[in-house]
């Protein structure tokens, strides 16, 4: 298929639903005229887009707009205006994407990034706010935690030692290191760990409520205690008869990795996959509490006694436990770049990859592949990923043909709550369906 002409790029303001279609239909206006116009972006990191001169009575007009409409209320303090950056292409819904990401921050999020891709059409979004102390806007190309979508770049590295002969995925882990299970357990194979069939329980943690475990944020948990901690539990079920989704597997997915490369996890999945997909802003920061480069603030709500919310500031934490089920850091940019690579084959042999789109079969209410989800809405499959730590909540997902993929970044009040976020939610059903 050939790929779409990209319509220009603005820097707008979001608008109230007063003026929101009006706006649009004015962009589309715009990018009819101007259709031939390619969009600008670096190999390297996405620019800011510049706004073409032609539009600079349109975007008075959206100034203007957006100060006489009402502001959707929220629970923090009031932001600085909010702003998208977008393309405009047919494909996906421009105003949809756009309603949904408007009124940051609210009570579930302080700022929501956006990107929706493939061969269908584009658009890119951002809202919200930086921090709720400056109120500046919030950095659309920022670094945020990815949570598990670690998962996926784990389930690659194992995939290319498959593909390289050096793990066989139908061998059971016990094999790989002996003596980490003990005699409770019967053999675990490799593909069991990897779509989370495996019967092994979760490991303990500093807590389980987050006034537990935001008091010990700068202390570190290391992975091969939580490995004791879930061993010495027991199976939950036999391997191969369940389906429960665990960190624990790719916990243990990542000590298979260091001990058949004899490399550090962090390494080999650099080595194997980022540099491969080109994510040059994405790391592993192991026992380091801080994201380094532009990030924006993350926050947990916390009710106080007297009813009210308080927001506390979640942005420092020290993710060691999380290790290869989900202390990655990264960008929308490079996030899209993995799910693009991943799906071409160019980052896993293809006869390997198909494991990423197979869920297991005769297990009742199986959803989960090899490091992915397979998820129908609207008609279509997707597969995907989500993520979500203490102020942040992430998602990847494509079509297998990448017609269409989305990725975005929420800094999320719950991160960890029951259910969707509401903001990632409205996301999501505007750009996959």
């Amino acid at each position: 298929m050939q790929a779409p002409i990209a319509g220009p790029e603005f820097d707008v303001e979001i608008l109230g639903a007063g003026g929101l279609h009006r706006a649009v239909q004015e962009l589309r206006s715009v990018g009819r005229d101007r259709s031939a116009e390619p969009s600008t972006t670096s190999d390297n990191q996405e620019q800011p887009m510049r706004m073409p001169a032609s539009t600079t009575v349109l975007t008075s007009a959206l100034v203007l707009a957006l100060t006489a409409a009402p502001r959707t209320a929220a629970a923090t303090a009031a932001p600085a205006a909010p702003t998208t950056s977008r393309s405009i292409t047919a494909g996906p819904d421009a105003e949809a994407l756009a309603a949904a990401i408007c009124g940051l921050p609210n009570a579930d999020a302080t700022a929501a990034l956006v990107r929706v891709g493939g061969t269908d059409g584009r658009w890119r979004g951002s809202a919200g706010v930086h921090d709720l102390v400056s109120h500046r806007r919030a950095d659309p190309h920022a670094r945020f935690r990815a949570g598990s979508t670690t998962k996926a770049v784990t389930a690659a590295v194992v995939l290319k030692l498959a593909a390289e002969g050096k793990v066989d995925l139908g061998r059971p882990v016990q094999h790989y290191l002996p003596g980490l299970l003990g005699r409770a357990f019967k053999p675990i194979t490799v593909r069991q760990l990897l779509n989370h069939t495996s019967g092994i329980q979760a490991g303990d943690g500093f807590g389980d409520t987050f006034e537990e475990v935001y008091a010990h944020r700068f202390d570190t948990l290391t992975p091969q205690q939580v490995v004791a901690s879930a061993a010495a539990k027991g199976p939950e079920f036999g391997p191969g008869t369940r389906q429960h989704y665990l960190n624990i597997n790719y916990t243990i997915l990542g000590m298979l990795i260091e001990k058949v490369t004899g490399h550090p996890y962090a390494a080999e999945a650099t080595r194997r996959v980022l540099r491969p997909a080109r994510m040059w802003h994405t790391y592993f920061p192991g026992t380091d509490p801080r994201i380094h480069g532009r990030h924006n603030r993350g926050y947990q709500a916390v009710k106080r006694a007297d009813g009210t919310t308080k927001f506390v500031d979640v942005t420092e934490w020290n993710q060691a436990d999380r290790w290869a089920a989900g202390d990655m850091i990264s960008t929308t940019v490079d996030l899209e770049r993995l799910i693009t690579a991943l799906f071409r084959g160019r980052i896993v042999p293809r006869p390997q990859l198909e494991e990423m789109f197979t869920v297991p079969a005769n297990i009742d209410g199986a959803t989960m592949s090899v490091g992915l989800q397979r998820y129908k809405y609207s008609g279509r499959v997707y597969w995907l990923k989500s993520g979500a730590r203490y102020g942040y909540s992430a998602l990847i997902a494509a079509s297998r043909d990448l017609s269409r993929v989305l990725v975005l970044s929420i800094n999320s009040t719950d991160a960890k709550g029951d259910g969707m976020n509401p903001v990632a939610q409205r996301i999501g059903h505007a750009a996959l369906k």
